[in-house]
């Protein structure tokens, strides 16, 4: 029999950037494109596209997210390849309940519009996006890949916060994000060492976006973020963790609800302490620089509180997975989040470590840590090719 060769598009759009990739599935998933517009609303949009080893830029004319989202489907519309697209597949941040991936349809957007304040940096651009695409292509297969999905197992000791109960009847609780990431990275783990896999495991999503999560036997029991991505550990341009009296107290200065949702998403984590950067590989390039210092010290500090918090959670732990950009390339920043964990059995070899290699613990360490390149789009591919088949 032969294999039905099928290519999925899929579509990661945020506030201000949008992410794209073609693949091919059917056999072994073959990438065949990818593409990423940045600074939506700047006067230098551009789309980039990278395709075998060759880059291209292609410039757009738009100023803001729904003449940009215009541009890239009248781009889209231009591609020979276009038409063989069987399927497109969107990565949906917040999907409240929904544990499995599921086709879109006017009751699923519906749903979605419904909550879209839920997580206004990441929603509404979303679902722009797949309504245009359905007014342009009605007949054509769209699918929700949920980040929240991965987290639903948690159980309710981990996910009620301590507010009055008719709040969590409403939806407020602990929903956790990155679980695309998780899933794929565990997905990984399965096939280095199934035993592994289903033990006590910390997986580490160090990004701009940053999150941990606690999994035990296969199933997420814990996660960092909460009610929004806000949540958790601090982060490129996210405060993560806040008491509830800085909002009472702005608020109380005069600030309105839209202003403190910006500070805290785009004005603080990295970016607030440093006062440099959101980034990283420049912060530490500056570490003679207090404030570069302070945030990673900062940064680093509340991971280790996270991790030591998740390995009580537990009883244990058995493997750790760093992942995402910082978590993939700053051996700097893991060794000085493994050194603190020393008397739990923490052993990092530093070559290991500093080449960035799938194992960067010793033989002798008590816990295997793990690196593990995260690919969230592939992830996605894989989920809609799967839908696209059962229902064809």
């Amino acid at each position: 029999m032969n294999t039905i060769i099928s290519s999925i598009l899929i579509i990661n759009a945020g506030s201000s950037s949008i992410k794209m990739a073609l693949y091919e599935m059917g056999g072994e998933p073959v990438l065949k494109l990818s593409g990423k517009i940045e600074k939506i609303g700047s006067d230098n949009s551009t789309l980039i596209i990278k395709q075998n080893d060759s880059k291209n830029k292609f410039s757009l004319k738009a100023n803001d997210f729904y003449s940009t989202t215009v541009a890239l489907i009248d781009w889209l519309k231009q591609q020979t390849w276009f038409k063989e697209i069987k399927a497109i597949g969107h990565r949906i941040v917040h999907g409240m309940h929904h544990t499995q991936p599921g086709i879109i349809t006017d009751d699923l957007l519906k749903e979605l519009n419904g909550i879209a304040d839920y997580d206004p940096d990441h929603l509404p651009s979303e679902i722009k996006f797949i309504e245009l695409l359905q007014k342009e292509y009605p007949q054509l297969m769209q699918v929700a890949c949920f980040d929240t999905a991965f987290h639903t197992t948690i159980p309710a000791v981990a996910k009620t916060f301590a507010i009055p109960k008719k709040y969590y009847e409403e939806g407020i609780q602990r929903y956790g994000f990155h679980g695309i990431s998780y899933s794929y990275l565990m997905q990984q783990l399965q096939k280095i060492n199934k035993a592994e896999a289903n033990g006590r495991i910390i997986l580490a999503h160090l990004g701009n976006g940053a999150s941990i999560a606690a999994v035990k036997d296969g199933k997420c029991s814990d996660t960092s973020m909460g009610f929004t991505p806000a949540a958790g550990i601090v982060m490129s341009s996210r405060s993560g963790d806040l008491d509830p009296g800085v909002a009472w107290y702005l608020m109380q200065q005069g600030m309105d609800a839209k202003t403190f949702n910006d500070i805290i998403n785009h004005q603080s984590g990295l970016l607030g302490i440093s006062g440099i950067s959101s980034d990283m590989q420049i912060l530490l390039q500056q570490k003679e620089n207090e404030n570069a210092a302070l945030a990673i010290d900062v940064f680093c500090y509340q991971i280790k509180k996270y991790i030591g918090a998740y390995i009580a959670a537990l009883e244990g732990i058995d493997v750790l997975v760093f992942s995402g950009g910082i978590g993939e390339n700053a051996a700097e920043i893991r060794k000085r989040i493994c050194e603190s964990f020393q008397y739990a059995g923490i052993e990092i070899d530093e070559e290991s470590n500093n080449n960035n290699q799938q194992l960067v613990s010793t033989g002798s360490s008590k816990i295997k840590v793990y690196v593990i390149p995260t690919n969230e789009e592939l992830m996605i591919a894989t989920q809609t090719f799967a839908l696209f088949k059962q229902h064809n």
